[in-house]
């Protein structure tokens, strides 16, 4: 009587990559997950750089000249 072994998925998982077999899994899993990682530093960095520009005097004075003339009744 012969005895048959079963490779653990790990196993088989490993085996599949470094041999570049596919395992039928999905090969962009994750993948989501790291593009809105990017898309957020991203956001943040631009966020980071319009506050500096926002704080300008320059850019202060031309919003708030904006904004008087928006409220200004005449």
């Amino acid at each position: 009587m012969t005895r048959t072994r079963t490779v653990p998925g790990s196993v088989r998982r490993t085996l599949a990559r470094l041999t570049g077999q596919h395992t039928g899994q999905d090969q962009e899993a994750g993948l989501a997950t790291a593009e809105y990682a990017i898309a957020t530093v991203a956001a943040a960095g631009f966020a980071g750089l319009l506050i500096v520009v926002l704080k300008s005097g320059e850019v202060r004075e031309l919003l708030v000249g904006v904004v008087r003339s928006a409220l200004s009744l005449g």
